[in-house]
């Protein structure tokens, strides 16, 4: 198979690969990761709250896997789009992409539970949603991937909208086959590295490739709630990431490739184990201070829980959980923030209570500065 950079792929194999996949390299790797996302999984059950993994550590991804595509926003921005359910005038146009990466995968996760299928249409519905637009599969010739720096072109996709479909289709078949004998695992980072090199949209292919990880791990039960992200893992060995791909592009090189993403799954599987441990120990040691120095008629498990489903807690949010009334919620918030469980800011017109030992164990920064700091 001759390759060139310059030439349209279109003559990508189709899957499964004609040749060894599990070298006995990528079966240890596999049971490495396999052991690794079994104890995610079973870790995410301590968690009383789903919501406190799916808001925190999910916007955290989105900010992560948007900066791969370099799309930069910051930690304050996303809390207080996030508070806002995305609505926030103020929000630049990358926080807002950022929060549309969150909804993606949710509505990938919806779509799931309500047919457990990995379907081109899906993949299309996901792209719209992160782009905000219904620009579907890729139907104009032109694409071309450039090396950032030297502007080399470095790869060009398969070309043709009824081409790419066939491609996606091909990759349907193979992600949905469960009664494959190669592993799960395997067939993730098989799957990952076709739907980059098929590229069916002009935009928004790494994002929605990282979320369709996700989508066919929670497919496979090796997850259940989306919290196993790569997008640090491959922050931190970009370079790598795209060797390894062209390795399997130029020279059909699978190995390598493989072992690159059973290592981002287990160590990030790792690393996030050890993230939910310092979630439970932080929401475990607040609740059993705050049973200790609350009043009585304030303190309440669910009050607790709340400040925790995301940093940046409103008065509306413990109206809306029906925790208390507008008056009463106040005077709660009021007296979380007089026992230094919370800070106050005003952001505007709006007043904000952010839950600080959460913001740094997520962001490892500062409070960020505010306009004006609200007084009790």
């Amino acid at each position: 198979m001759h390759f060139s950079p310059d030439a349209a792929f279109n003559q990508l194999p189709d899957l499964p690969p004609l040749v060894e996949l599990e070298t006995p390299r990528v079966l240890k790797a596999t049971t490495r990761a396999s052991r690794a996302l079994a104890e995610l999984k079973g870790r995410t059950h301590t968690i009383p709250n789903p919501k406190i993994l799916l808001n925190t550590l999910a916007l955290q991804e989105a900010k992560l896997s948007s900066e791969i595509e370099n799309i930069f926003t910051t930690n304050d921005e996303l809390y207080r789009g996030l508070a806002a359910n995305g609505n926030g005038a103020d929000l630049s146009p990358h926080a807002k992409e950022v929060l549309h990466y969150r909804d993606a995968l949710w509505h990938g996760m919806n779509a799931l539970r309500a047919r457990p299928f990995l379907s081109t249409n899906l993949a299309i519905e996901i792209v719209n949603i992160i782009k905000e637009n219904s620009a579907g599969i890729r139907n104009l010739p032109g694409t071309k991937l450039q090396n950032p720096n030297t502007k080399e072109v470095i790869y060009t996709p398969p070309n043709g909208e009824r081409l790419i479909r066939k491609k996606m289709a091909n990759l349907e078949l193979f992600c949905n086959d469960l009664s494959s004998e190669i592993d799960p695992l395997v067939r993730v980072g098989v799957a990952h590295y076709q739907f980059e090199a098929i590229h069916p949209f002009f935009d928004g292919n790494g994002r929605a490739g990282r979320i369709l990880i996700i989508l066919q791990l929670i497919m496979n039960g090796l997850l259940e709630v989306p919290i196993l992200f790569l997008s640090r893992f491959i922050i931190e060995q970009k370079a790598q990431y795209y060797h390894s791909l062209r390795t399997v592009t130029e020279r059909g090189e699978w190995e390598a490739w493989l072992l690159y993403m059973l290592e981002a799954m287990e160590k990030t599987a790792h690393g996030t184990t050890q993230k939910i441990n310092a979630i439970h120990d932080l929401l475990a040691k607040t609740m059993a201070k705050a049973k200790q120095v609350l009043p009585k008629r304030t303190f309440s498990k669910e009050l607790i829980e709340l400040i925790f489903e995301q940093p940046y807690c409103k008065i509306r949010f413990v109206e809306k959980a029906s925790i208390a009334k507008r008056l009463t919620a106040t005077k709660y918030l009021r007296a979380l923030e007089k026992a230094a469980f919370v800070t106050s800011v005003k952001k505007g017109t709006e007043l904000i209570f952010i839950n600080r030992a959460l913001w740094h164990l997520l962001t490892d920064e500062p409070l960020p500065k505010t306009e004006t700091t609200a007084q009790s």
